[in-house]
Formats: structure tokens, sequence, C-alpha cells
């Protein structure tokens, strides 16, 4: 059900699913290991987007990326929501920016940008319960609903935030995928307990697919589906070594799939441009017919969406670390051929955060990657795409160095001056680790909570020991 404007064409509307710690793990995305036939017909049928990145591996700053257009360190989100850190007073998000223009907006299950979401500017919200099953449950009775008013009512945003697929995987909740089955990353030993660690992951992707396959089969029963952009994707890498809370592509890569309304007209097909989280909110206000404000930092692509073909809208992504379960600063530039890395405090080569450490893959490979970390990296994405060569340190002759030094060199002042533009002042070592203590500990404090290392609050997710089978403590 399209609905009209007061003096103007239709309206669409939006389903967003979006998930946690995924990366690219889906059958569309060449991971034939992956049992994902519900999103794979998606993107068979929509767009799916191959070089799409997150701002940051991190949940709280990706995710405040996504729904406001605007980077970390513009919008306040540098760090967890539940370490503390919120948008600054002026953001406005995708939903309130919706709201205003007459859409009528709602969110069911999991978001991680505040600790109150009253401010983020739904109509309505229920965050009890970020399971998949019971957020589909929501949603489809909602939809349903929708296409049986009468009249025509309002355009709608619906936000479904599944908490899958984050640590941990019971197995009372997901059925294991055949360990023997998994393909091990190149990055990780090849064990027993690795390989039945990513089976449990995918047995949660499974699940989590089937309930994806709920919410599409409510928009084709009910017509909805003519009239709705259905926009998949997850906030950053999975929950593994040298993946989540990095800057590697394995870190910031996300599944991004977008299929147009029936009525658009719009081709399937493989969009290989470049495009960074704060895209999203400016191509789907301009997909919309809604104004982009100023303040907006990202670039819209919804020409290109629109057409089969344009010119490229960005050259190059800017990613972003500064605060996970510590201060552990980090930029980046990535283009289609390279990425550079600065890390700017004395850090190992690997910073797990809790999650991670904790886990079968952490655990092995915890005791190699303690030395020093370089202060630059230059990786060659056509030789090297898993970015396991450094060619400012392992070139193999001198003219192969003076040839990193120059790419990292005009790489270096495009990330200075994107830094420049943005504001983003990092602070010294000192400062920034006890700014991090200081954010937890008053969180904590405000909301009546001991203070521990371990400040991943399950019940601010709508996540508890009883329905998750065992007490989720870990972080974003």
């Amino acid at each position: 059900m399209t609905s009209p404007r007061p003096d103007g064409p239709p309206r669409d509307n939006v389903l967003f699913v979006h998930w946690h710690d995924l990366g690219r793990y889906l059958g569309a995305y060449h991971h034939a290991d992956v049992s994902s036939p519900r999103l794979d017909q998606l993107a068979a049928e929509g767009i799916l987007f191959t070089r799409a990145h997150a701002t940051a591996p991190l949940c709280s700053p990706s995710r405040g990326s996504l729904f406001t257009g605007r980077y970390p360190q513009s919008n306040g989100l540098l760090g967890l929501a539940h370490h503390g850190w919120e948008y600054r007073a002026d953001v406005r998000t995708l939903p309130a920016l919706l709201s205003e223009s007459g859409w009528h907006t709602a969110l069911f299950g999991m978001q991680h940008e505040t600790s109150y979401p009253a401010r983020l500017g739904f109509d309505e919200f229920d965050v009890s319960n970020s399971y998949c099953e019971y957020v589909v449950e929501r949603a489809v009775a909602w939809l349903k609903g929708r296409a049986s008013a009468p009249g025509h009512p309002e355009p709608f945003l619906l936000t479904t935030g599944f908490f899958e697929t984050h640590r941990p995987y019971p197995a009372e909740r997901y059925d294991p995928a055949d360990p023997a089955g998994v393909d091990v990353p190149d990055y990780l030993p090849d064990t027993p307990d690795i390989r039945q660690d990513l089976a449990d992951f995918y047995g949660s992707i499974t699940v989590a697919d089937a309930a994806v396959g709920e919410l599409l089969d409510t928009l084709a029963e009910t017509g909805l589906d003519r009239s709705t952009w259905v926009v998949f994707l997850t906030d950053h890498g999975p929950a593994l070594p040298r993946a989540k809370s990095t800057l590697y592509d394995a870190g910031t890569g996300i599944a991004l799939i977008v299929r147009p309304p029936l009525e658009a007209n719009i081709a399937p097909r493989v969009y290989d441009d470049l495009f960074s989280g704060v895209d999203l909110t400016p191509t789907l206000l301009d997909l919309l017919g809604v104004p982009i404000p100023t303040e907006v930092q990202g670039l819209s692509h919804a020409d290109n969406l629109r057409a089969a073909a344009g010119d490229e809208v960005r050259a190059e992504v800017y990613t972003t670390k500064t605060y996970h379960d510590s201060f552990d600063p980090i930029r980046a530039i990535r283009t289609k051929e390279y990425s550079y890395i600065e890390n700017y405090t004395a850090r190992p080569l690997l910073d797990l955060p809790w999650d991670i450490a904790d886990s079968p893959p952490g655990q092995a490979v915890g005791p190699l990657v303690a030395a020093p970390r370089p202060e630059r990296e230059l990786y060659d994405l056509t030789a090297d795409p898993t970015e396991t060569r450094n060619l400012l340190t392992e070139s193999a002759t001198d003219s192969d160095v003076r040839a990193a030094e120059e790419i990292a060199g005009d790489l270096a002042l495009k990330l200075d001056d994107w830094r420049h533009k943005t504001n983003d002042v990092i602070p010294s070592d000192f400062a920034g680790s006890r700014i991090s203590e200081r954010y937890t500990q008053t969180y904590l404090s405000i909301h009546g909570r001991p203070v521990t290392s371990r400040s991943g609050i399950a019940a601010d997710r709508g996540i508890d020991g009883e329905r998750s089978g065992k007490t989720n403590t870990h972080d974003e």
C-alpha cells in the first residue's frame, strides 16, 4: 500500500532488518558453507553491495553513522552506548527526519545507539526483547495491521533489530552447522574448537535468516512489497580475531542488500562501488524524496541505484575506531586498490575485545598477537585482499619500499584532510584511557550497577540469562 503525498507522488515505505556481528557471512557473499537461503534470495531480487563498509568496527559508533549520516566524531558516538556514550544534542536520526516528513516510524528489537531509546525519534518502539523470534512476531502483526488499515495511512519506516548473530551461540537456541563443512579463515588456526565455534556462529545465521523470511513473506502476502524498500544490513564484521574491532576488511566490511519496491521497476544487480555507513541515511532520504540536511556528511547513491550505471559516488571510504573495551585510536582510508591504516598509540597487534578474547578463536591467537603494532600499515587489496602483508615493513626491494611510501604518503594526506574536515581530535593515550574508564564508571553508577570489567549490560538489549541459555556479559 503506497501512501499518496498530499500534494505530490506516492511515498514508499521502508523495512529495515539489521543484525549484529555478521560481516559478510552469507551465501550471497560467496560463503558457500553458510546456509542463508532467504537472504540469498533477497540479494538475487535486489541490489547486493559488495564494497559497503561500516565507519567503525564496533556496534554503537557504526550504527550511529548508519542512522545519522555522520561520522562518530561528529555525532558523538565514539564508543559503546552501554559504556555511557550518547549522541550529541543536535543530532537528528533517520527515524526522526522521516517522522518529521510524514512517515510513521516504529522500532522492534535491538538498537544500540543510546540507553534512552525515546531519544531516537521513533513514533513507537518495543525494545523489551531483541531475539529474532520475538521481533518478527511483533513486526509481522504490525505489518498486517498497517496493510488492513482503512484508507491510506501514512507511509512507514519499520526497523527490526535482531540480537543475532552476536555471541553467545547456545546450542539450545541455534542448531550448529556441521563443523567439518565450515571454511576456516586464513587468519585463524584450523582446530576442532575453532571449527565448532564457527559452526555455532553459522547456526545463528540460519535461524535469523529464517526469521527474515517470515518478514519477507508477510510483505508479499499483504502486497506491501509493491511499495516497500527492504534494507538488510549488519553493523560490522564477525566476532573473530582480526575482524570485529579492527579496520581490516573483515572488521568494517558489511553485508548490505537493498530490494526496491516492486512498483519501482528497478532491476536486480550487484553494486561494486564503495559505500560508507554514512551514505545510508542520505541515500534513503534521496530515494524517498526527503531533503538531505546540511549536517549529513555521507553521500547519496540514489541516482546510481535508480539507474544501472553512473559515475562512482566516492573514491574512498574512511573508517575509525577510538573506544571499544579500551582506548584504541585507529584511523584508515580504503580505496578499491589499497587500504592505509594509522595506529596512534602503542598497542599489541590485536587489542581483542572481551567477547573475542574469551572465545576459542581468541584464546587460540591471543599469544600470537602480543607483538607491537606498527604505526602505519599499507595493503595492496588486489594482490593481498585479506591484508596480511604490510607493504611498509615487508617490501622486498628498495624500489618497492619507495613505491609503498609514495602510495602511503598520498593516502595519508587524504586521511589527514578528512580528519580536519570532520573535526577528528584524538586525545593522548593518558587522557583517552582515563576518558574510557570514566565514561564506563559514570554510566554504571547512574544505572546502579557495580563497576566491573564486564560492562556489556544484557538487560539493556532485551536479553537475559533465562532466554539466552546463559548470562550474556559481552560487549558489542
